[in-house]
């Protein structure tokens, strides 16, 4: 076991951590469930606690042994060999509770500052932010010669201008930003770039005729005293219609095209296809792939039963929201993309993260739906689990460990700085220090080092 040194009296595993890393790995996809994922449900079951806080689930085994995880993730199980489940993450008391709070720490590395406490869930993102860790790899990483960088999808996290700040490039610059494409739940096979269509028989004719009438926008904007935001906009829509203009390119978007079979292991739904675009966006090279857990809707029935906007924020209905839909629906569609870039070989060479904005309240009931009545987890900034596979990461392994009710961890305890430090560590990203517009040298991620260890 690593020795451990205090700050702020919570323990940090040591620096001296060897460093098994044997070559850096060429994409990351993150994978990030949307509302605040159960780490108790899932990742760090705990079978003897009382029934308040362990509820109805309990663990099976998985193919590395003594890594257990949730029954109702039987195909996961499957890939326990690729796992390394971090349990000991915690907010050290930085974040707020909040959603937009969870987003940024999670995504960037950096704790909330005072604004996410004062706006709360208002908190629009700045271009002071700190950059999402997939911006500062795309931007260090060789350009793609026909892809953009850094590929977001099948969403960009809630409606402006209220949208989840930490997804951007922030102090790096707008030119640094992903590049989205959308999906919807309707048409899961279908996706959309900004303002230019990826499917639905859009041809070469028809993008060029769409680019005079984009073009014709754009100059009139331009006479315009626009703000950089808008410039920002017409270089997404050019490198939208590049893209799809060129036959090199469009079939790294053609979902249609993959055999039924696969289709079919990764579950046709849009959270299912946008974790095999990832695999296809992998394969033909990009640096770094996003997918946020595209949630059911807040006029849902997902959402009127567990009193949330139909993702992962589970205030109410807990148990059955997860396994009658939640569990199922990701089992199928992250244990395929394990398997899948495991029988490509592409696995070594891919760091899979998988993240969210938060833990859930150990303790069961919520004040929101009824208390223990509602049967729901409030949210809980205190612990929360990450799963890392690929990339050198040696598999098979937990890291960190948590007390008998899964509400605060006690061995190897880490915040969201060291998880972001370690992806930047997988991707051979070892100096941190950037400029922002201004001419300003900056940290990228202010505190933490990479779980070294890990690899």
């Amino acid at each position: 076991m690593a020795s451990t040194a205090s700050l702020g009296g919570l323990a940090f595993p040591s620096l001296g951590a060897p460093d098994a890393r044997a070559k850096p790995a060429k994409s990351t996809i993150l994978f990030f469930l949307c509302g605040g994922s159960s780490h108790i449900d899932m990742w760090d079951m705990k079978p003897e606690a009382p029934i308040e806080y362990r509820g109805p689930f309990r663990p099976i085994k998985t193919t590395a042994p003594g890594v257990d995880i949730c029954e109702h993730l039987p195909l996961t199980a499957k890939q326990g060999k690729h796992l390394a489940i971090v349990r000991s993450v915690t907010d050290f008391g930085r974040a707020t509770g909040d959603h937009h709070a969870g987003y940024y720490y999670n995504l960037t590395g950096n704790a909330p500052d005072l604004t996410f406490r004062t706006e709360g869930n208002n908190r629009r993102p700045y271009a002071t932010d700190a950059p999402y860790m997939g911006c500062v790899i795309g931007q260090r990483r060789p350009k793609h010669p026909k892809l953009p960088q850094v590929i977001t999808l099948p969403t960009k996290p809630s409606r402006a201008p209220y949208t989840r700040p930490g997804q951007f490039a922030g102090r790096l610059g707008l030119e640094h930003d992903p590049f989205y494409i959308y999906g919807q739940h309707a048409k899961p096979l279908n996706f959309t770039a900004p303002s230019l269509t990826l499917t639905d028989g859009m041809d070469r004719k028809r993008l060029a005729d769409r680019k005079v009438f984009l073009e014709a926008i754009n100059n009139a904007r331009r006479a315009a005293d626009i703000d950089p935001a808008i410039a920002n906009y017409t270089r997404q829509q050019q490198k939208a219609f590049d893209l799809l203009s060129s036959t090199e390119t469009a079939g790294a978007f053609d979902i249609a095209s993959e055999p039924k079979k696969v289709r079919e292991r990764y579950g046709e739904d849009l959270n299912g296809m946008s974790m095999l675009m990832a695999r296809r966006l992998v394969e033909a090279g990009v640096p770094f792939v996003t997918v946020f857990w595209k949630v059911d809707g807040i006029n849902s029935k997902l959402a009127k039963k567990c009193r949330s906007a139909g993702g992962w924020d589970t205030h109410g209905n807990n148990f059955n929201c997860l396994k009658t839909d939640l569990l199922p629906r990701f089992d199928q569609c992250y244990s395929a993309l394990l398997e899948d870039l495991a029988q490509r070989g592409l696995l070594d060479s891919t760091l899979v993260m998988l993240t969210s904005e938060m833990g859930r309240k150990p303790k069961i009931g919520d004040p929101r739906s009824g208390g223990t009545t509602g049967g729901g987890r409030d949210h809980w900034t205190a612990c929360q689990s990450v799963v890392l596979a690929g990339g050198g990461i040696r598999g098979g392994q937990t890291y960190g460990k948590t007390d008998e009710f899964a509400e605060y961890p006690v061995e190897k305890i880490m915040g969201p700085e060291n998880i972001a430090h370690t992806v930047y560590h997988a991707m051979g990203i070892d100096d941190l220090t950037a400029t922002d517009a201004s001419g300003r040298l900056f940290n990228i991620v202010e505190k933490g080092r990479p779980l070294t260890e890990l690899f």
